[in-house]
């Protein structure tokens, strides 16, 4: 991997994890659990000009540094199981036609809910945490829009140049 590559890693690495911690200062009022997601239009960017190889790095990248950082082991598994759960939906939605960015990014978001819950209900072991996966679904909708939209203008914006 040359210099150049590395550089790349290190400075998309850093913007999800400011995007995280800066995400983690935004309330979200009422709904527990509930997250933008900001940082995965830098996985849709990855995803899209660098391939899954890179996007599947970055996503590793994150969860082991946020976890250190911010977090604990805890939220280490549940971000690594929804990470893992919405990559793999993410790489292979990309590859369909006609299904846009944001179709990508609202699976992605979607899916990434249910890896987490399926961790909680194993870590807990209690099938009642999964009767919170419909609220997390909806505004995985929401959220995987927003943030499917600012991907669709980023990669645009970034072909342009």
């Amino acid at each position: 991997m040359n210099a150049g590559k590395i550089a790349r890693y290190g400075l998309l690495t850093g913007v999800m994890l400011v995007l995280g911690y800066v995400e983690s200062l935004l309330p979200v009022v009422g709904i527990p659990g509930i997250k933008l997601g900001l940082s995965n239009t830098v996985l849709l960017y990855a995803l899209c000009l660098m391939g899954a190889k890179s996007a599947v790095l970055l996503a590793v990248l994150k969860v082991l540094l946020s976890g250190f950082l911010f977090g604990s082991p805890a939220t280490m598994l549940y971000s690594a199981a929804g990470a893992a759960l919405s990559l793999g939906v993410m790489m292979l939605l990309e590859r369909v036609p006609n299904v846009s960015i944001i179709g990508v990014s609202v699976a992605g978001a979607a899916f990434h809910n249910i890896g987490q819950c399926v961790v909680a209900a194993l870590f807990v072991q209690a099938r009642a945490v999964l009767a919170y996966l419909p609220i997390l679904l909806v505004s995985a909708v929401v959220t995987g829009f927003v943030t499917g939209v600012a991907a669709k203008y980023l990669l645009r914006y970034i072909k342009k140049k």
